[in-house]
């Protein structure tokens, strides 16, 4: 991510605080979000993730359980995706793979693709970690800030595609 001086914001970077408001894009629902330049990749809540096999790929099934932060209302939705890489994380409880999978959330006024390791985090605060891969298509990240941005998405809004070359 660019760094501008201090003093010097350009018009046309957005900012961002280290807690966001985001939707789930194609469904709109709304989770917060902890924007973690400690993380290199995304990571959703995922529930009962299960890998197999379609056509030669792989692929994973699993299921969202969000509470959508405007309604209150627990969203619920099952989803199989072609898995676009597995990661390997290493911790004092051991290794730990998990796959990878390309959604689309809202920032702001913007859709971006991105990358997100699928994880159980029931148990976090945060349903939605957004890594140092996300946060470097956002803009700035303003550390001592939260909620500068609300998610305004929707049809019209622009879309950044997930670019392959920069994993």
């Amino acid at each position: 991510m660019s760094q501008a001086p201090a003093d010097e914001n350009p018009a046309d970077e957005k900012v961002f605080g280290w807690v966001e408001k985001a939707t789930l894009e194609p469904w709109g629902v709304e989770v917060k979000a902890k924007l973690d330049s400690g993380a290199l990749t995304s990571s959703l809540d995922a529930r009962e993730v299960e890998r197999f096999e379609r056509e030669d790929e792989e692929w994973v099934r699993f299921r969202l359980e969000l509470e959508d932060e405007v309604t209150g209302e627990l969203f619920t939705h099952e989803m199989e995706l072609p898995v676009y890489r597995s990661i390997r994380l290493r911790g004092a409880g051991g290794t730990d793979r998990r796959p990878v999978v390309l959604m689309k959330v809202c920032m702001g006024d913007t859709v971006y693709e991105e990358q997100f390791s699928l994880r159980d985090r029931e148990e976090m605060h945060y349903p939605l970690l957004l890594g140092r891969r996300t946060i470097g298509h956002l803009g700035f990240l303003d550390v001592r800030e939260t909620f500068l941005s609300d998610p305004q998405c929707d049809e019209d809004s622009r879309l950044v595609a997930h670019e392959p070359d920069q994993d």
